[in-house]
């Protein structure tokens, strides 16, 4: 039997899943998971894959049938790859659910090409991304195999399933590209959307820099079109370029709320909108200064204004102008063009269409800015908000040359499995051996397509390396999410992620002696980054969370000081380091929770194209750890935001935070309801909004609403970005 002749009427492990949902004796049925994975080995997996005689006979095949890449197989003597593999099989790796085993083999093994048999199982892909990310280098393809088979470690889920493999896409995961304010550049960014779309990956663009509808074009009052165009081929060219119809293109466009089109910008997203400005596919992001908070806090009127004349004003694009500190001065000044709004009116228009759509995204520029330790500006960020990175404009001529090549950023993920890192026998070392593995995805990305990409990544060599099964630890401990103890935690742990991804770096740095270009100019460089770990103790205080951290190295004070010198002396390799995205597929192989987000139900449902629902019990969900499993949809958001404000204090990029509301809002969840009216309102967002801006948060990727009707608005399952 082949995967194609499969009959899903004969196989009994959709059946035996599915009675996860159904309740016996009061009881969830976790045992019948178990009998519906081992269904689904010997039902689907072990008559369904290819066999060989002997391991050499396997990458002979896969060689000569150019399903792996030659080069990265050469750089090692085979008996060592035999190695490798004893070593990987002394780990005894099984699947923990049916859904992640269904995961690997649908979504992540290697297939013939006529679809008929698998060409491998988890420790061949663990084996495959252990050789090709060492690069040759057998003491750290051993490390991480450890890791990756440990499920310490995992890979974004462009590299973990191309790596290795003839035929494949990028390893890198998504990119971000800004557009000025003339012709050559919306041609060149419409140019770059198709090819990175085709490449894969989702790609962010800010139009904050695009003078407003109506603007003079060459003296002609009134002759520019505005953003909303330019968001219409953007979308359609994402469309076009589609994978070879394998997936949809994925993008988000960008605005700053200060742009005259800004309105505009977010009608294109209503479902009524009229279909010459709606966009259906495309991703809105709001970037919103600080100025903005202060002027909706007091009900006060905002005046938008038009890029082309602060462009002019101060000679750089809009995007790089501070507007928080210059908005005095741009509503004085005569010569730029302005209109004026009501604040709250803008807040509330915000509010409306998250309510309707979970758009748009929030981009606190200023809070990243603030926090930023490189030089230059943070100006916009990717398609799950976790990315925040120094961008430089371009300036292209009639010829679609670069008179001058800026930086835009492609994204390189990685995310550790909380749960399993703090079992490792090493953390520090574990960590290293990501880190490692991150860089050679950043050092061999070539998206030469698009220059401006190119010339950002071989400038920051920047990675992403974050986190999943965060709600899984803790109710692994009984630990509520959110609660103290969990907040404690979270801090430490990113902590401890900060500290040894900068240990790691300032090691290659050494080794190579180099650096991420402008090190010098940094805050790392002059040691002014290291001064609240100078002041303040990271340490967990309780004993329940010290307990956790048994074991574990936790630096102090005089570390982080010897830390500070040992930079400011070689310098870090990568600008930056640490970015939480929000995990999709790849969580569930990993047997844990999405992120550092709670988990929205005890046993989750899936549909699945041509097969229906599937269900995935929540990680070591048992009669003890049923209590800490409270539902994303019945929490106060102020805990996830908490939460999240807790690792943002650590983390060099961003996180991509996500609210879960219920369209009818449980009794007592938020005191300002009290004697109101218990349906969310757009005052509810605000509200939640400002707070996170409050505690630091640098960005809020969506609004997901559970309606009265069960159904969900605004569940994105962004594949380009997530992990």
């Amino acid at each position: 039997m082949s995967l194609k002749d499969l009959d899903t009427n004969n196989v009994t492990y959709y059946d035996l899943n599915n009675r996860l949902n159904i309740p016996l004796n009061g009881q969830i049925q976790l045992d019948q998971d178990q009998a519906a994975l081992k269904a689904f080995l010997e039902q689907n997996v072990v008559p369904n894959t290819m066999r060989f005689a002997s391991l050499k006979e396997r990458f002979e095949y896969l060689l000569e049938n150019n399903y792996l890449e030659a080069d990265f197989i050469q750089k090692y003597e085979f008996s060592f790859i035999e190695k490798l593999y004893a070593h990987l099989k002394e780990a005894d790796f099984h699947f923990k659910t049916f859904m992640a085993a269904y995961k690997f083999y649908t979504q992540y093994a290697l297939k013939t090409d006529d679809g008929q048999y698998y060409l491998e199982n988890f420790i061949d892909r663990v084996a495959v991304n252990a050789l090709y990310f060492a690069d040759g280098d057998e003491t750290l393809a051993l490390k991480l195999a450890d890791e990756l088979i440990s499920q310490r470690y995992q890979p974004a889920t462009p590299s973990f399933l191309n790596a290795g493999r003839s035929r494949r896409g990028e390893l890198v995961s998504c990119f971000l590209l800004q557009v000025t304010d003339d012709m050559n550049s919306i041609g060149r960014a419409i140019n770059s959307a198709l090819q990175l779309s085709r490449i894969g990956g989702g790609v962010g663009i800010t139009l904050s820099n695009l003078r407003s509808a109506g603007a003079p074009i060459k003296g002609i009052k009134g002759a520019a079109s505005g953003v909303v165009p330019v968001m219409k081929l953007l979308e359609d060219s994402f469309s076009y370029s589609n994978q070879l119809g394998q997936r949809q293109g994925a993008g988000v466009v960008y605005l700053n709320v200060f742009h005259p089109d800004i309105i505009d910008f977010l009608a294109s997203k209503k479902e009524n909108a009229d279909e010459k400005i709606r966009v259906k596919t495309l991703s809105l992001g709001v970037i919103v200064p600080d100025k903005f908070y202060e002027l909706a806090k007091n009900d006060q009127a905002m005046y938008l204004f038009d890029p082309y004349d602060v462009e002019r004003k101060y000679g750089k694009p809009f995007s790089y102008v501070d507007i928080t500190a210059e908005y005095d001065a741009l509503v004085a000044d005569e010569t730029i063009a302005k209109k004026k709004i009501s604040a709250r009116l803008l807040e509330e228009e915000i509010s409306k269409l998250q309510q309707e759509s979970g758009y748009p995204y929030v981009i606190n520029i200023d809070t990243a800015n603030k926090a930023n330790p490189i030089a230059g500006k943070i100006i916009m960020s990717n398609l799950c908000s976790e990315i925040l990175q120094v961008q430089t404009p371009s300036k292209i001529n009639d010829t679609q040359d670069y008179e001058v090549l800026g930086t835009d950023v492609s994204c390189n993920l990685g995310s550790t499995n909380i749960v399993n890192l703090m079992a490792s026998p090493d953390f520090g070392s574990s960590v290293e051996t990501m880190v490692r593995a991150l860089t050679f995805v950043t050092d061999n990305s070539n998206i030469d397509v698009v220059p401006s990409i190119q010339a950002g990544n071989k400038a920051a060599h920047s990675i992403g390396l974050g986190a999943m099964g965060l709600h899984a630890f803790l109710a692994k401990n009984q630990i509520h999410y959110g609660s103290p103890e969990a907040l404690e935690f979270t801090s430490t742990y990113f902590m401890l992620l900060n500290y040894w991804t900068l240990k790691a770096s300032n090691q290659i740095a050494k080794e190579r002696s180099e650096t991420f270009v402008d090190f010098d100019k940094s805050a790392y460089a002059s040691g002014a980054y290291f001064d609240k770990y100078l002041t303040h103790d990271y340490a967990p205080t309780s004993e329940k969370v010290k307990a956790l951290f048994a074991g574990i190295f936790i630096p102090t004070k005089a570390d982080w000081e010897e830390l500070k010198e040992a930079i400011k002396r070689d310098g870090l390799y990568h600008q930056n380091r640490l970015a939480v995205a929000p995990n999709g597929s790849i969580s569930y192989i990993n047997d844990t929770t999405a992120s550092i987000h709670p988990i929205i139900n005890k046993i989750e449902e899936r549909q699945e194209r041509k097969i229906g629902k599937i269900y995935y019990p929540a990680p070591y969900l048992s009669n003890e750890t049923l209590p800490y499993y409270a539902s994303a949809y019945d929490m106060d958001m102020r805990k996830v935001i908490d939460t999240y404000a807790a690792a943002q204090e650590h983390v060099d990029q961003g996180m991509s935070l996500t609210l879960f509301m219920r369209s009818s809002i449980p009794e007592g969840l938020y005191d300002w309801k009290a004697g109101r009216t218990d349906k969310m309102t757009t005052r509810d967002l605000s509200i939640l909004r400002n707070y996170a801006h409050h505690k630091g948060i640098k960005s809020i990727y969506y609004v997901r609403t559970f309606t009265d009707t069960q159904d969900e608005v605004g569940v994105n399952e962004c594949e380009s970005c997530v992990i």
